[in-house]
């Protein structure tokens, strides 16, 4: 016997669905039939990608084939659609503003000012969460002194929700809360953006003014995932005064400003923009550099919402867990004038500009 698209249609109206009554032919859920020899194929159409009559309704039509053809080829070929998908389980819905802080060069201190930003925004009495979203090399458990903690992990109507660590005011996520701190992560690009999308989406952040997102270097797969994923409020620069790294730099800031993405820049933060010894607060020494970051903000039009000096508490502080935004002193009231900065920035931007939409890249 020759199967035909037909005997497939006939034998699959024998089902019914459970909760409707009607066989699953006559409700328009049976399409795209192929039959080459024994082997078929179909998709399934259901209303939402939750529709808890999916598995038996596929086990159903299994069933039903093999009974009624012999040696048919069913198995593993039917499809699934959905109509409608289900709203992902985001614990973002009661943040007001994203920031990512980012920067296509290394080693300029993104994390430290991710790190310090949020604590002085918390002292100026918001409600601020810090994820640091660099999956190969996390330091927010090191700079809080955090690094043999563990969030607590639950499962909430078959939904997996993580509860942030607290510290200095903040709500902390990490991807170094859930490995071993010694080990690295030998991961491929799909399982670094799947990670970063559920210590986002699962964590339980609450009402927060401002989600800071600590990023890793170059604009690559972590980038696009975020603005895939949420809409950002706008992004923060980080550079240091060196040439070098004002040319990669430049190329983060073109990223974000491609129409393909489109996230707003607020504001560039020049970091080890001169060195001041703890003896003579009053000297600047430019050992990278001068008016190199200026003259990128005015070539670019982003305003310069930061200046961070090198001085070696802001080193040793963060080794040991305690942020130099906590302290009275030269670089404690630098992080709290970007805060001030930020704040500001913030909300120029959303009264000026359109919200954010989450970006589709095809």
């Amino acid at each position: 016997m020759t199967l035909t698209v037909k005997d497939i249609f006939k034998s699959l109206q024998k089902i019914t669905h459970p909760e409707s009554k009607s066989d699953i032919v006559s409700l328009g859920m049976v399409q795209e039939v192929k039959v080459s020899g024994n082997k078929v194929s179909f998709t399934l159409i259901f209303k939402k990608n939750s529709d808890p009559t999916i598995n038996q309704i596929r086990q159903s039509c299994v069933k039903q084939l093999e009974a009624d053809f012999e040696d048919i080829e069913v198995r593993g070929n039917i499809k699934i659609k959905a109509l409608q998908k289900d709203p992902e389980l985001s614990g973002l819905d009661n943040v007001k503003n994203i920031i990512a802080i980012v920067s296509t060069k290394g080693g300029v201190g993104k994390s430290t000012v991710s790190s310090n930003l949020a604590i002085s925004l918390s002292k100026l009495g918001y409600k601020v969460g810090l994820l640091d979203a660099d999956i190969y090399g996390p330091s927010l458990p090191k700079m809080f002194d955090l690094e043999y903690d563990r969030p607590e992990v639950k499962n909430v109507g078959g939904k997996t929700v993580i509860t942030p660590l607290e510290k200095y005011g903040l709500k902390l996520i990490s991807i170094g809360f859930f490995v071993d701190p010694e080990q690295p992560l030998i991961w491929r690009g799909p399982m670094t953006t799947n990670a970063v999308k559920q210590i986002l989406l699962e964590s339980d952040w609450g009402e927060l003014d401002y989600l800071i997102i600590d990023t890793p270097p170059n604009t690559g797969d972590i980038h696009l995932t975020l603005v895939q994923t949420v809409a950002l409020t706008g992004v923060i620069v980080v550079s240091t005064p060196q040439q070098v790294a004002i040319a990669d730099v430049i190329k983060g800031i073109n990223m974000f400003r491609a129409e393909s993405i489109c996230v707003p820049v607020l504001g560039i933060v020049e970091n080890m923009a001169w060195f001041t010894p703890a003896e003579l607060p009053e000297n600047r020494y430019y050992i990278f550099g001068k008016d190199g970051v200026k003259e990128m903000s005015e070539k670019l039009n982003i305003p310069i919402i930061g200046q961070i000096p090198i001085i070696e508490s802001i080193v040793t502080d963060s080794d040991n867990g305690t942020p130099s935004a906590n302290k009275e002193s030269i670089e404690g009231s630098a992080f709290r004038q970007l805060a001030k900065n930020v704040v500001k920035a913030v909300d120029k931007r959303n009264i000026e500009i359109p919200p954010t939409t989450i970006v589709e890249i095809k």
